[in-house]
């Protein structure tokens, strides 16, 4: 069992940077493979950026290519996603996610564990 838990979010102006971070609990967290989802009301939750932790390979969504980055430390239990260059855009709830599989999928019903989810709202 793996719990998740978001914080950093935040109201930002565009342009501005905000880090995200995940803290997971569970002795087998740094088996998994982890993603940042977002979603805005109405729409579907939306692949942000994965990284697996078999390979250390990072996946990101077109939309976000070039200005995020995600990042792990299994020594400390976290994942974290830097976003830089924020646009009006990226206005949304982000969740962190982990997939017992580490598939580094772009699906979000193949991951197994959700957190709550953090607000990023980034103004002009």
């Amino acid at each position: 069992q793996v719990q998740l838990v978001e914080s950093g979010g935040g109201l930002v102006q565009a342009g501005d940077s905000l880090s995200l971070s995940c803290a997971a609990s569970g002795r087998t967290f740094s088996t998994y493979g982890m993603g940042w989802f977002r979603q805005v009301p109405g729409k579907e939750r939306e692949f942000v950026a994965a990284i697996r932790w078999t390979t250390g390979s990072t996946y990101y969504a077109d939309s976000v290519k070039g200005r995020f980055a995600i990042s792990r430390d299994n020594a400390k239990n976290t994942v974290t996603l830097q976003m830089n260059s924020l646009k009006l855009g990226d206005t949304a709830v982000y969740y962190c996610a982990a997939d017992r599989r580490d598939r580094g999928g772009r699906d979000p019903t193949t991951y197994n564990y959700w957190g709550q989810g953090t607000q990023v709202t980034v103004s002009s």
